[in-house]
């Protein structure tokens, strides 16, 4: 199964879950002291939010997928089509340990398409970012990330 995976980096976390918790009828999946999730059948979507980023609103959207077979398969057709990315194994962030292939849109959104092995009690500050932050592969700190803009 594969399912949309939105990110929002939010103000008022306290808001934001009462707002979504009202949107998807359902509680959090997930609930920490700074990040909130929902994993919703219908529509199929892994909606997260987090507080702490000095950026609100859209922080990346993805594909959460069900193996590394399939983050593979992501992988393969970006690159035929010549979207260059970044893969990470291994990867800690939003209380999840990951193996991740991130890419950027033409428009400079990023996409993650993750396989989550394992939760985790830390909600990120692995080596890709440093040990500052997660939810992004190390292109984001500058944004010059260059894909092939004909696809």
């Amino acid at each position: 199964m594969k399912r949309l995976h939105i990110h929002i980096s939010v103000e008022d976390l306290e808001k934001s879950i009462k707002f979504y918790t009202a949107l998807f009828g359902m509680e959090p999946t997930k609930l920490k002291e700074d990040y909130a999730q929902w994993l919703v059948d219908d529509p199929a979507v892994n909606m997260a939010i987090s507080s702490g980023k000095d950026k609100k609103g859209l922080n990346h959207l993805g594909l959460q997928v069900d193996s590394d077979e399939a983050v593979q398969a992501l992988e393969d057709r970006l690159q035929a089509a010549g979207v260059a990315g970044e893969k990470q194994k291994e990867a800690v962030c939003c209380y999840a340990r990951s193996n991740k292939y991130w890419v950027q849109d033409p428009d400079a959104i990023i996409w993650e398409n993750y396989h989550t092995m394992e939760q985790v009690e830390v909600f990120g500050g692995d080596s890709f970012t440093g040990g500052t932050g997660c939810c992004q592969p190390s292109f984001s700190a500058n944004r010059q990330w260059s894909t092939d803009k004909s696809c």
